[in-house]
């Protein structure tokens, strides 16, 4: 493929092909977000860049395959920019047509958002491409992938009050949040973001985990909406949800934000994992109970996979919180002491709970 004096177009010979050089429309991520309802997006890049992390929402109509992106690639640096636009051509040139018929699919009535990874030759030859043969209302996102990336990761340290539920394993923080929700109080559910509850029982009955990069897509992607003149709740978490990550500036800010700790006896919360996990194959549990055996200790594990192998998941949780109640109080500790707010509770009830934090948040 050759160049014809820019990079942004795909070629000579494609430019011929296309019939004509449409000029399309170039907007700002932050344009983009605050038109809603938003137009439906076009992610152009390698199905193995999309699967690391995309725009929410975006559908992959890729250029490139995997392999393809390689190959123009090391011709890029191995040989020269002339050698790796012909091979692309050679790439792209069979897909035209599909590429117009897959992005009418896509495409609403007002338009449609095409990105690539910076918004450069990529995002820019596919657009100008599908309006020239029908689409109409074709953007361009300045700055692509990046900089949505860069603009995400920036919303996390905007102004505005977190609220931090803390409590023991099986306090039922979730049902908590969710109570708060209905409420009307803003929730972030991290561990539903994540498809995991932290522990090494967090995976059972869980979705797979997205990449790291992509949880925080869809962690912004809900953040976006809040209202920075109120209160946010999150549970509170270590950095590490199974095997993604909260993003450090916001997880700073969670570590010196107030934490509301309900403190319930472990004979009630054995009550919430017996009903959280028992309906799974025990298998899973004695798994779990392996993977934090060497912190249990020898006598426990073992009492805790007898206990599960004879059905008595009310005796192995009780067991297991002897771990993890250690492990949550020595993370509690680390914290300044002036910002965490204990609240004795004797009820696993969502409902209850959720109503007394309220009242010790007003009082804050």
């Amino acid at each position: 493929m050759h160049r014809q004096g820019s990079k942004t177009e795909i070629g000579n010979q494609a430019s011929k092909l296309l019939k004509k050089i449409i000029m399309v429309q170039r907007i700002s991520i932050g344009s983009y977000l605050g038109n809603e309802p938003l137009l439906p997006l076009i992610d152009v890049r390698t199905p193995a860049e999309y699967a690391t992390g995309h725009i929410p929402g975006a559908v992959n109509i890729p250029l490139f395959s995997n392999e393809e992106r390689a190959i123009v690639g090391t011709a890029y640096k191995q040989d020269s920019p002339e050698k790796a636009y012909e091979l692309g051509y050679d790439f792209v040139k069979p897909k035209l047509d599909w590429f117009i018929s897959e992005s009418k699919k896509v495409a609403g009535i007002k338009g449609v958002t095409v990105y690539c990874w910076r918004g450069g030759m990529r995002s820019k030859s596919f657009a100008e491409h599908i309006e020239s043969n029908g689409i109409n209302n074709v953007s361009v996102i300045e700055g692509g992938y990046k900089a949505f990336r860069q603009y995400a990761l920036e919303a996390f340290v905007k102004p505005g009050v977190l609220r931090i539920l803390g409590g023991y394993t099986g306090s039922g923080k979730t049902r908590i949040l969710q109570s708060l929700s209905r409420r009307g109080e803003q929730v972030i559910d991290l561990e539903a973001i994540a498809h995991h509850k932290g522990s090494s029982f967090g995976a059972i009955g869980q979705a797979e985990q997205p990449a790291n990069e992509h949880f925080t897509n869809l962690l912004f992607w809900q953040w976006r909406k809040l209202d920075t003149e109120r209160p946010v709740w999150l549970e509170d978490e270590s950095i590490f949800i199974g095997k993604v990550s909260i993003p450090e500036n916001l997880f700073q800010r969670m570590r010196d934000a107030r934490v509301y700790f309900l403190d319930i006896p472990k004979e009630e919360r054995s009550h919430i994992l017996v009903e959280e996990y028992t309906g799974y194959n025990r298998q899973l549990l004695m798994d779990a109970v392996q993977r934090i055996s060497r912190k249990l200790g020898g006598l426990n594990t073992q009492l805790a996979l007898e206990a599960i192998k004879a059905g008595d998941f009310y005796t192995a949780a009780l067991l297991t919180l002897s771990y993890y109640d250690k492990y949550y109080k020595k993370g509690l500790e680390k914290r300044n002491p002036a910002m965490v707010t204990r609240i004795e509770s004797s009820s696993i009830d969502a409902e209850t709970n959720a109503e007394k934090l309220l009242k010790f948040a007003e009082k804050s």
